[in-house]
């Protein structure tokens, strides 16, 4: 055998083109066909879907009340009392009086076309107030889990980039501000804003509809630590890794190295927790509000609504006013949660299929 013949026996063989057929499926596309694998995340997206359409678009087609207006047509209501009474001659007689009473405020209506869900104890549409109110709450929901992620990020990025004294000074700054009681430090804080409020000399004017936004401002100020503790876990160990170094060798500034190769690294699993955190924020909007300490009774908002059922009477008889608000704050929660484990077993490499 000749050497030519050798050397065509010894030469690679030609790579068969693909099929025309066969598309490769790139990790963006692999990820949303994980998460539309899953029902529950499915359900949870068409409950957040349905909610945000229910909030925002809904007041458009629904325009025959608003969240502030009352109705001013008082029902009539007619009273039957049994009176009775003895004659002169002994004999007892007994007959009905009917009376009419007429109140100049709709409050308390029943459920009907005028009103679809009633009204409550002013004369407000509960189903007007329940949309309007849905917007106060997953805005500030959103604006506060947003809020909390990125300074979680920054912080969290130094700490597990730079480690040492750094890493020291914040991670003790994340364990005092983990020991401190939530609700009991947002009453005090609600209690010094209505203070404020009241102080005609204050350089910044606090309406009360705002209030809950400062609430939630200075939630979001004590709330970071567990997110600068995810992200700082993540840092450390990718850190390490060979890109890693090689970003060193070529000279890259600190700044790029941590937010454009190591910060990219951790936003699947921070989407994940961001998404899970949401409905934990409308659950505390919610008790806030329920205590008082969120927007006035006349500015319509979930834990507002909810909070009528400190009323005995509209507890036992009105569920029609208290309940749709507890059922939206169920499917938000429950619709967020779905989402956020849908994404975590999406963006996990491990569960590829």
């Amino acid at each position: 055998m000749s050497e030519k013949e050798i050397k065509i026996q010894n030469a690679p063989e030609k790579e068969e083109p693909l099929d025309k057929n066969v598309r490769l499926m790139s990790p963006g596309r692999m990820v949303v066909r994980r998460f539309f694998r899953s029902k529950l995340s499915v359900l949870g997206l068409v409950l957040i879907v349905f909610l945000f359409a229910f909030c925002w678009l809904g007041p458009v087609f629904y325009t025959q009340w608003d969240q502030t207006e009352v109705d001013y047509n008082g029902r009539v209501e007619y009273v039957q009392t049994l009176i009775t009474y003895v004659d002169e001659n002994g004999v007892e007689h007994s007959y009905y009086q009917l009376e009419e009473t007429r109140e100049d405020t709709n409050t308390l209506a029943k459920p009907s076309w005028e009103h679809p869900l009633g009204t409550d104890k002013t004369g407000k549409d509960v189903l007007a107030r329940l949309m309007y109110g849905g917007r106060i709450s997953l805005t500030i929901s959103f604006l506060t889990v947003f809020v909390i992620a990125a300074i979680g990020v920054v912080f969290g990025g130094i700490a597990g980039y730079f480690g040492g004294l750094i890493d020291n000074i914040i991670m003790r700054v994340c364990d005092v501000l983990m020991c401190l009681p939530g609700i009991p430090i947002m009453l005090v804080v609600g209690t010094v804003l209505d203070a404020w409020s009241k102080t005609p000399d204050f350089p910044i004017p606090i309406e009360p509809q705002h209030r809950i936004y400062y609430l939630m401002a200075f939630l979001s100020l004590i709330s970071w630590p567990g997110t600068a503790r995810l992200v700082r876990g993540q840092i450390l160990s990718l850190r390490e890794q060979e890109y890693m170094v090689a970003a060193e060798a070529m000279g890259y500034s600190t700044v790029r190295k941590i937010f454009k190769h190591l910060v990219p690294n951790v936003m699947p699993q921070l989407i994940v927790s961001m998404t899970l955190s949401l409905g934990s924020m409308i659950l505390y909007e919610a008790s806030l509000t329920y205590l008082g300490l969120g927007a006035p009774e006349q500015f319509a908002a979930w834990g507002t609504m909810i909070n009528a059922a400190n009323d005995s009477n509209i507890l036992q008889n009105y569920f029609n006013i208290w309940g749709p608000p507890g059922l939206c704050i169920i499917m938000a929660v429950l619709g967020f949660n779905f989402v956020g484990d849908g994404l975590r077993d999406a963006l996990d490499p491990k569960m590829r299929r």
